[in-house]
């Protein structure tokens, strides 16, 4: 009799097919993720095809594993199936989870940050560097500017914005969003509206969530809140590169990353891997902060209690600019338990920045720590990370299409 089964399939067939089987924690088809290796198709229709999965011990090892028996089993011209489960090398691994991430950060979902809202991210490779105290002191010195600032308290376990603001009130909600609590600024017309875990549970009180709770936590102050359009969105990070860091990076893809770090060696080597972070999950790195740098006493002799040359040093590893030293500063903890930053401790009658000497991050700082903040604020303010009024743009865009109508059109 003759042989009426169909031909072998081809390999551009078998790939067809695979590329229906989808990674789903990754999202996204096994064949576009490059897990898929040799595939070997005998004339009689055996089809054999080698998989490599990120982990060995991957738990979807079993589903995946049954979802390519079963593709291939039903194209025309397979008589068997046989799938080698392997695991990835390094650099195969690094490059599925860069996809992914990037995945992830194109599908990122809206949130209520407004689109012409400049979203930085104040973070660090490890606590009491003073990130939370340079996030509080920077808003107020761009406040300061006249300008409309929120502050995200992202460290939901270690909140502590509330108390260096002196807020202490709880968050109430107006058709169906939390609304911020407001702390006016200055003479021009300047503000603060901060959102905190601690404006949901008491100061002394332990939140004890893990990290998808904590991620869900950062979700809800993205989405659920009535931001309005603010000129700056500090976002307040916890210590490290763990899942709220991540989640970040997917939630709020157009953030800008500042890292903190000490003088001190060891904080910077930590401070490196916040940045490797960062870049992972396709974040601008904008810049660096040194704080804590050298203290000076009343006769002007200057002490570098912990080390010198950090924030250059780190600066230099990953290749963004050094934005300021901020000087060890007693008044910095005092204002932070006063709820007063130190930044609002002096005159302002004149617009930030005017009077106030830009930051030489080639010499050691001889600014005091509130006009080194002011001098910070004018530097993001107009040169690392200026707001950039959409409508101005687009009326200047229409104006020019109209512009070149005008000189086209004879009936104008």
């Amino acid at each position: 009799m003759p042989d009426t089964r169909p031909p072998a399939p081809s390999a551009d067939a078998v790939r067809g097919a695979l590329a229906g089987v989808v990674d789903p924690e990754l999202g996204e088809d096994i064949v576009s993720l490059g897990m898929v290796g040799d595939i070997a198709i005998s004339p009689t229709g055996q089809v054999s095809v080698s998989v490599a999965l990120t982990i060995a011990s991957c738990p979807l090892r079993s589903q995946i594993e049954g979802d390519v028996n079963r593709r291939l089993a039903s194209l025309p011209g397979v008589s068997s199936v046989e799938v080698a489960v392997g695991t990835m090398d390094a650099d195969q691994r690094s490059a599925v989870m860069a996809r992914a991430r990037w995945k992830a950060r194109e599908a990122a979902a809206p949130t209520a940050v407004h689109p012409s809202t400049r979203a930085l991210a104040i973070a660090s490779g490890k606590g009491g560097v003073g990130k939370s105290s340079v996030t509080v002191n920077l808003a107020a010195a761009l406040a300061l500017r006249g300008l409309q600032v929120g502050i995200l308290d992202a460290d939901i376990w270690g909140f502590s914005v509330p108390r260096m603001l002196g807020l202490d009130a709880r968050l109430e909600a107006k058709a169906g969003k939390m609304i911020p609590l407001r702390l006016p600024v200055g003479p021009h017309g300047g503000r603060i509206d901060v959102v905190s875990m601690g404006f949901l549970s008491g100061e002394d009180e332990a939140v004890m969530w893990r990290g998808l709770m904590l991620n869900r936590a950062v979700q809800h102050f993205l989405e659920d809140v009535d931001w309005g359009e603010l000129d700056y969105l500090l976002i307040d990070m916890p210590p490290g590169t763990g899942d709220v860091q991540m989640g970040l990076a997917r939630m709020l893809p157009r953030a800008d990353m500042i890292i903190v770090t000490t003088p001190a060696l060891a904080a910077q080597k930590v401070a490196a891997r916040a940045a490797d972070m960062a870049r992972r999950g396709y974040l601008r790195v904008a810049g660096v902060i040194e704080n804590m740098s050298a203290f000076e006493c009343d006769h002007g002799v200057s002490y570098p209690l912990f080390g010198s040359g950090g924030g250059q040093r780190l600066a230099d590893e990953i290749g963004a600019p050094l934005l300021a030293r901020i000087p060890l500063d007693p008044a910095v903890a005092a204002g932070g338990d006063a709820g007063r930053p130190a930044v609002l401790a002096g005159p302002h009658d004149s617009p930030a920045g005017t009077d106030a000497p830009a930051v030489s991050p080639g010499a050691p700082s001889r600014l005091a720590v509130r006009d080194a903040f002011i001098a910070l604020a004018e530097r993001i303010a107009t040169e690392v990370a200026p707001v950039v009024e959409l409508a101005g743009c687009t009326a200047r865009m229409l104006d020019n299409i109209e512009a070149a109508l005008g000189s086209s059109d004879p009936t104008r």
